[in-house]
């Protein structure tokens, strides 16, 4: 797959019924405190998430990823210090498209976005331990492994830690476009 054919859209109530469609399996939300959700879950998150684009100041910007026209992701980055310039990011694939390297792409692209737009200092993100994949984007996107902390979230099978990964803004290198060698 072609990681730059991911693109990132503000998120619209249209795309309730696609989030709907991983948002309710089981497998999608493992490791979260969410889910799996209802169709009135799934709805009441979306209405949220479209409402969080004109609030003022803006905190939240969540995005659906897309591949060409399917949406198969979400993607947030959530500014938790406008003083201290902190966010957290936070990712969601579809299963059927798990291991092609999506996740990773919306990870770069909110980072690009906090660092780049917003001008952020520090963005982290957490995953849970036994997510190893989740825990894998982390490094590929560069972040650093900062520690893990205990009992987090209460989810489905009892309290989970949290893995933290950070990323500072001059540890971050945009992507640079792709040349041709010379010949």
């Amino acid at each position: 797959m072609d990681q730059h054919s991911v693109t990132l859209d503000r998120i619209t109530s249209q795309d309730g019924p696609a989030i709907h469609s991983w948002a309710s399996l089981a497998e999608a939300c493992r490791y979260q405190a969410w889910g799996p959700n209802t169709e009135d879950e799934t709805r009441d998150f979306v209405e949220a998430a479209v409402k969080a684009w004109s609030d003022a100041p803006q905190r939240r910007f969540p995005y659906v990823a897309r591949l060409g026209r399917d949406a198969v992701g979400l993607g947030e980055l959530h500014v938790r210090s406008a003083v201290q310039r902190q966010a957290e990011i936070s990712y969601s694939v579809h299963p059927r498209v798990w291991g092609r390297g999506i996740g990773t792409e919306i990870g770069r692209q909110l980072l690009a976005r906090g660092f780049g737009e917003l001008g952020l200092h520090r963005i982290y993100a957490t995953c849970d331990p036994r997510n190893l994949a989740s825990a894998r984007v982390l490094a590929k996107l560069g972040m650093t492994h900062e520690g893990r902390l205990r009992h987090t979230h209460l989810i489905r099978d009892g309290w989970r830690d949290s893995l933290v990964f950070s990323i500072l803004a001059e540890e971050w290198h945009p992507a640079t476009p792709r040349t041709a060698p010379d010949a």
